[in-house]
């Protein structure tokens, strides 16, 4: 039963993500809401997974880009709860109940193309509550990510894997593995 809610909180963010193209001008957005020049704020939605397969949770992010995607400033809300066996719910086991999460990244530029470039970044997250995932509230923070030019007025789309460990310093250290999907304004 609580896969329902979990679709719909997925089904709106897709639809909002898909709406905000057209919604928002890049140029006007960075000229109202962002702090520095050359800033790029994202929004999204995603989703955790593990390598055993998917935790059901659903994921909210909005980050600011800074410095020519050298940097990145985080917020991310885990908005469901995560469990493993999702199959079977007689069988599942909660991972995670929804909580906050920020991150710091350092970004570098693997590849770099006219429409696209692939990006590498770590650096530090903090969450708000441990869980069987992590013990600890302090964790690395890595990410991999594909950056895609929609238009020649700047609007991008990024597809980023990322994953939140404590790099086995308290145990238990699953790490907090996600995906999101962000449009940059």
């Amino acid at each position: 039963m609580r896969e329902a809610p979990a679709r719909r909180l997925w089904l709106a963010g897709c639809l909002i993500i898909g709406a905000l193209p057209g919604a928002v001008s890049r140029a006007g957005a960075a000229e109202s809401l962002l702090p520095c020049d050359g800033c790029e704020l994202r929004l999204g939605v995603g989703g955790t997974y593990h390598f055993w397969g998917g935790t059901g949770g659903t994921v909210i992010p909005a980050t600011l880009i800074f410095d020519h995607d050298r940097y990145e400033l985080g917020v991310f809300r885990m908005a469901t709860r995560q469990t493993a066996g999702q199959s079977d719910p007689r069988v599942s086991r909660l991972l995670a109940e929804p909580y906050w999460g920020v991150s710091a990244s350092r970004r570098w530029k693997l590849i770099g193309k006219s429409r696209w470039r692939l990006l590498f970044g770590f650096g530090a997250s903090y969450k708000s509550q441990s869980d069987p995932l992590n013990s600890t509230h302090w964790n690395f923070a890595s990410q991999l990510a594909m950056r895609v030019r929609l238009s020649d007025t700047g609007s991008d789309l990024e597809l980023s894997v990322r994953h939140w460990s404590n790099g086995g310093i308290r145990l238990p250290n699953r790490g907090q593995d996600f995906v999101t999907l962000s449009y940059a304004f």
